[in-house]
C-alpha cells in the first residue's frame, strides 16, 4: 500500500505514519520542514521518502504527488493545519492568511491533485483530519479557525460525492482535543485542562479504524460532540459568552 501523509513530519501525522509503517506501507511524509524527522526511526526506513513543501504551494504539492504516485497512490491523509487566535489577529492582520491558505486552500489542492491520480487508476482513499471546532455553527465572535475547519469538512463532503462514482472514498476525521506537542505549546506546555482530552495513541487508534472501514466521518469523543450539538441550539445571546 502506498500512503502519502501531508503533515506527516510531526504530531498526529507522524503517529499515523508509524501505524502504517508497521503495516508494511510505502510512505511519503510531507511537511514544511522535513528536517523534523532527522533522528526519527522512520527517517531511516527503506520504504519512507520525504517531500518538503508548504501545502499552500500548489505547484510544489502537485510535483510531490506526481513523483510519489508514479506507481499508484492508495491513501492520501492530510493532517496539515494552521491555528491562530483573536489576539494574534489583532496584533497582525496577516495572521489570518496562513489559516485560510492551509486549512482550506491547501486541503483543496491536495484533494484535487490526489483525486486526479486516483480517478485514473480507478480506486483510492482520501482522508482529512479536521476538528470538532468545525462542527460549531457560525455564532457571534466565532473564531476564524472554526470557520476554516467548517470549510474543510464541507470540502470533504463535496469531494466524497464527486468521487464516489470513480470508486474513491473520502473520510473526514473530526477529533476533539488530542494531547499533542502542538496543543501543549498553545497551552503553556500543559493541555491537561482541555475537556475530554484524548491521548495521541487513543486518537490514532480511532482514526486508523475509521480509515480501515472507509467511514465517511469519524467524530470523537462523543462527549464533546454532544456538547457542540447542544451549544449550536443555544440562543445567540448565550453563545456570545463562550470563551474561545
Amino acid at each position: 500500500m502506498k500512503v502519502m501523509i501531508i503533515g506527516g513530519t510531526s504530531g498526529i501525522g507522524l503517529a499515523l505514519a508509524e501505524h502504517y509503517a508497521r503495516q508494511g506501507a510505502t510512505l511519503a511524509l510531507c511537511g514544511r520542514d522535513t528536517g523534523r524527522l532527522d533522528g526519527h526511526a522512520l527517517a531511516r526506513h527503506e520504504r519512507v521518502v520525504r517531500y518538503q513543501f508548504d501545502i499552500a504551494d500548489r505547484a510544489a504539492l502537485e510535483q510531490a504527488v506526481g513523483q510519489f504516485s508514479r506507481a499508484g497512490l492508495d491513501l492520501l491523509i492530510v493532517t496539515a493545519g494552521q491555528y491562530t487566535d483573536a489576539a494574534a489577529i489583532a496584533a497582525n492582520r496577516e495572521a489570518t492568511l496562513p489559516v485560510v491558505r492551509t486549512n482550506i486552500g491547501g486541503l483543496y489542492h491536495a484533494f484535487d491533485a490526489a483525486g486526479d491520480v486516483m480517478r485514473q487508476q480507478g480506486h483510492g482513499h482520501m482522508v482529512a483530519v479536521a476538528s470538532i471546532a468545525g462542527l460549531l455553527d457560525d455564532y457571534p465572535n466565532a473564531s476564524l479557525y472554526s470557520a476554516s475547519k467548517r470549510a474543510a469538512i464541507a470540502i470533504c463532503d463535496a469531494y466524497r460525492k464527486a468521487l464516489a462514482p470513480f470508486g474513491i472514498a473520502v473520510t473526514t476525521i473530526v477529533p476533539g482535543y488530542v494531547d499533542t506537542a502542538a496543543l501543549r505549546s498553545l497551552n503553556r506546555g500543559d493541555a491537561s485542562g482541555k475537556p475530554f482530552l484524548q491521548s495521541e495513541a487513543q486518537a490514532v487508534a480511532r482514526m486508523a479504524d475509521a480509515i480501515d472501514r472507509r467511514a465517511e466521518r469519524c467524530v470523537f469523543p462523543w462527549q464533546l460532540h454532544w456538547q457542540v450539538r447542544v451549544f449550536n441550539l443555544l440562543p445567540r445571546a448565550l453563545q456570545r459568552l463562550r470563551k474561545k
